[in-house]
């Protein structure tokens, strides 16, 4: 009996340490959406996507993420909840949308920003329906500073070319192309002929050299092939990490993104 009555104790007391579900308040399906709720009212939050709980998507802080109820973003999951709000993104499947608004759900459907004035409108957008219009007008001054401060003080823009992913480059008109220029760097991936984002395999690379290369990954395999044939062809060009949580979504991530490109501008021209 003695091991049975342990098991029955271990249960009630896994019982009382688990929180009960929260319903009501706001559920988000995308990590871009997450850290605009967290950033503007996180004592909303009923739930996040489960992206902004893994390390290769998150673009909030994972111990803050981990704070927060996770969902698969799947329409059972999200309705089961009963939110006063469902903050989705464009890519959300008509089906499940339609089956949110069949349930009588609020719903907020985001796009992603391609400039930081189009991410300073989402802010406002749910600012508002969020019931927080003051602190987002914080978070955009705090934008508003981050360009201020990344702006060079001198006409000097090294040529800079970001990767998102192996030889996956940023190109054409990007919310992270406008960054890069903000930093006072040159957009190398007009050299390469990208209207859009795409690939820059090595070969080319090489034909044409940018003064800086940033990825996330700098210590991958891709990556250090690059680097082993840029050094063979004699050229010096400067490798810097752009973290991975920074390439995804505008918001609050624009703050650190500026910094994090204007730091690695003063180090290339030091």
């Amino acid at each position: 009996m003695r091991p049975l009555i342990a098991l029955v104790a271990l249960a009630l007391a896994g019982c009382a340490n688990a929180q009960p579900a929260r319903t009501g308040g706001i559920v988000s399906t995308n990590p871009c959406s997450d850290q605009l709720l967290l950033a503007l009212a996180p004592d909303r939050v009923t739930a996040i996507s489960h992206y902004s709980q893994e390390p290769g998507s998150t673009s909030v802080p994972l111990d803050l993420a981990r704070r927060y109820r996770a969902t698969a973003g799947t329409a059972e999951e999200v309705i089961a909840l009963k939110p006063d709000l469902v903050i989705a993104s464009s890519f959300t499947p008509k089906t499940t949308l339609a089956a949110y608004r069949r349930a009588g759900l609020k719903v907020l459907t985001l796009d992603s920003p391609t400039t930081i004035a189009a991410s300073r409108d989402q802010i406002r957008s749910v600012a508002a329906a969020v019931g927080a219009p003051a602190a987002g007008e914080r978070l955009i001054a705090r934008i508003d500073r981050a360009v201020g401060d990344a702006a060079p003080r001198d006409g000097r823009r090294p040529s800079a070319l970001l990767y998102i992913s192996d030889n996956f480059a940023n190109g054409g008109p990007s919310l992270l192309t406008e960054l890069i220029g903000r930093a006072g760097l040159g957009d190398a991936s007009k050299d390469f002929g990208l209207a859009f984002s795409g690939n820059v395999p090595i070969e080319s690379l090489v034909a044409h050299p940018p003064r800086i290369l940033l990825d996330p990954n700098p210590d991958g395999r891709t990556a250090s092939l690059r680097r082993r044939v840029l050094g063979m062809a004699g050229y010096q060009v400067i490798e810097e990490r752009f973290p991975r949580q920074l390439l995804n979504c505008g918001g609050p991530t624009i703050v650190p993104a500026l910094r994090t490109l204007a730091a690695i501008r003063a180090r290339a021209l030091s």
